[in-house]
Order: C-alpha cells, then sequence, then structure tokens
C-alpha cells in the first residue's frame, strides 16, 4: 500500500509519498480499499499541528473516506467483503488502504458515486448538526453562510433551502456568488478580502438591507474580520454559529450580544457525533434521506490523484475551493 505521510510539521509541500506494509484488520475492524478521499481545511491544519487533534507521526491526513470492504477482522459481523462504504476516521485517510473499526463504516447505496460518498459525511453531518442542532433552523427564517462557496458552506446553503429556510450566500468573488445561487441560495452578498472597520459597516450594512428585521441563524465558516459585522446584523434571539477560522479567530464586543439578546453557539460536529451518537445516527438517515430525495448532492469541482494531496490541499488553503474537492486512488 501506499500513503501521503507528514512525517514533520509543515504545509502540503512536507507531505511524502510513501510505501508501506498491507495493513491487516484487527479484532472488529476491516480494511477498506480507499477509492476516495474528502479534503477538508482541517487536512491543511493538522500536518501543522494547529488541530485540535495531534496524532503522533508519520501520520496521513484525510479525515473522511469512500471504498470497499476488503478484509474483515475477527468478530465483524455486520460487513462483508465488497461492501461499499464511508467512513470519518478524522485522519488517516489518505492512503490507498486503511483499518478502520467496523462500527464507523457506513454502508452507501450503488447509486451513490465514491467521489460524492467521500464528500458526504464531514460537511453535511457538520452542516445538518449546525443548523439544526445548534441553530434551530425553522422554515421560514433567514439564514446567512459565511464562506457560503465552500464544502462545509455549499452544504448549510442546499440544507438550508431543504428546511424551508431564505438563505443569504456571503463569498469573496462573483463568480463564487453565481455557484451559490446554482445551489440554491436566495440572495448573495461579494464580501472583500480586507475588511477593515468601513468594509465591516459596510458589508452589515448590506446584511441589514437584505434582511431588514436580521439575520435569524447565521452560520460563520470564516471568522476573522467578517464575524462582529454579521453579529450587529443578527436578529432578536438569533443563533450565531461558530464553524471555523481560517481568516483567524475573530475579538467579538460581547455587549453586541445583550442589545441583540442573541447567542454565539459553538459547532464541534466530531466531538458531539461521540458525546450523542443517537442523534449522529438520526442525523445521518435524514442526511441520506434528502440525498435520496435529490435535495441535497455534494458538489465535487475538483479531483487529484492521491500522489497529487499536496496540490489539493494548497487549494483549499488559499480558499478558491467551489464545493468539494476529493483525491482519488485507480
Amino acid at each position: 500500500m501506499k500513503a501521503m505521510l507528514s512525517t514533520a510539521p509543515g504545509g502540503p509541500d512536507t507531505l511524502e509519498w510513501t510505501q508501506m506494509p498491507m495493513p491487516e484488520p484487527k479484532k472488529g475492524e476491516v480494511r477498506i480499499a480507499v477509492k476516495a478521499a474528502g479534503v477538508n481545511f482541517p487536512d491543511t491544519l493538522i500536518i501543522q499541528d494547529l488541530y485540535q487533534i495531534k496524532p503522533p507521526r508519520p501520520f496521513a491526513p484525510g479525515g473522511e473516506i469512500a471504498g470497499v470492504v476488503e478484509a474483515v477482522g475477527e468478530g465483524v459481523d455486520t460487513l462483508s467483503e465488497g461492501d461499499r462504504v464511508i467512513a470519518t476516521p478524522g485522519f488517516g485517510g489518505f492512503v490507498t488502504h486503511l483499518c478502520v473499526p467496523a462500527e464507523i463504516c457506513i454502508p452507501i447505496p450503488d447509486t451513490m458515486p465514491f467521489d460524492e460518498a467521500a464528500c458526504f459525511i464531514f460537511t453535511y453531518g457538520t452542516s445538518f448538526y449546525a443548523v439544526k442542532d445548534r441553530g434551530y433552523l425553522d422554515e421560514g427564517q433567514t439564514l446567512l453562510v459565511l464562506g457560503a462557496a465552500g464544502g462545509v458552506g455549499s452544504a448549510a446553503v442546499e440544507l438550508g433551502k431543504a428546511m424551508g429556510a431564505r438563505v443569504i450566500a456571503a463569498v469573496s468573488s462573483e463568480d463564487k456568488a453565481q455557484f451559490c445561487r446554482e445551489i440554491g441560495a436566495d440572495e448573495t452578498i461579494i464580501y472583500p478580502r480586507d475588511m477593515d472597520r468601513a468594509a465591516q459597516k459596510e458589508f452589515s450594512n448590506k446584511i441589514k438591507e437584505l434582511a431588514p428585521k436580521g439575520i435569524d441563524v447565521a452560520y460563520d465558516a470564516v471568522g476573522g474580520a467578517y464575524a462582529e459585522p454579521v453579529i450587529r446584523a443578527m436578529a432578536w434571539n438569533g443563533r450565531f454559529l461558530v464553524v471555523g477560522f481560517p481568516a483567524g479567530i475573530p475579538s467579538i464586543p460581547l455587549n453586541l450580544t445583550l442589545l441583540k439578546s442573541c447567542q454565539i453557539v459553538g459547532v464541534f460536529w466530531g466531538a458531539a457525533t461521540r458525546m450523542d451518537p443517537k442523534g449522529h445516527k438520526a442525523n445521518l438517515a435524514s442526511l441520506f434521506r434528502m440525498h435520496a430525495e435529490g435535495k441535497i448532492k455534494p458538489r465535487v469541482t475538483a479531483s487529484y490523484p492521491m500522489e497529487k494531496a499536496a496540490e489539493a490541499l494548497h487549494h483549499i488553503a488559499d480558499r478558491k475551493v467551489l464545493g468539494k474537492i476529493v483525491v482519488t486512488v485507480d
């Protein structure tokens, strides 16, 4: 087997395409022949030791995979060789073969392509948990999504529409705005890359023009200086969802939460799946149902061979992604 290994902290170019012994599944595990792996922003952080999880080196990044069960360990009776599955190991997915606990594998229908499957759980799982369980998004409410053209952002746009909300997509360019309109956004706002105080005020005013009564739920997958203008445009009892910080960790004047009677709510989907496995299972059932009904569909806009995973990670780090990108194994 081969793996794209992080042997020292650093950027994507520090990864090494390495030959390794074929792993054998232990008790309770299966070995998956990986067909595709989703590429996500945390993959760029974990190789720099900047993520919440810091695996011992050497390790492969890659938190979500799709493939075929190739070998079954002792005691596994829920899966068989040849089953098509997805799994979210957290890291280790940029490999040709991977052993994981059978309990984290989810069978997928033959109608779901491997590239779509590899992009499904992390993005839609995060965004559904965010807007449903943390944001209590309801039909007829207004949802604002920051970073709406990215993986989790575009998932939030689709889910917001599927849940009956009015969705405003906030992005950094016209091509991203067009992409968001194509996947269902009702309105779009283009914000500048450099958000100084004047730009913050203009951004907040644009939001208020589109939502005079305020934003009921804000989904922030960007952070930095973009957060405060959104909070200034929140509705009474609004919910501001903290999802990610590619633009940096924001500093928020807490008096705004008092004036708006709004909430700032953390979204840590990975931990939530462990803390509430029943709720996670129910959410997955809802997501697969929405996918089968055509209400949501991963937008895979770029694909790289596994050995070129560094290029995929550079694309993510530069914040140029529309939808999702994957790395694949022939």
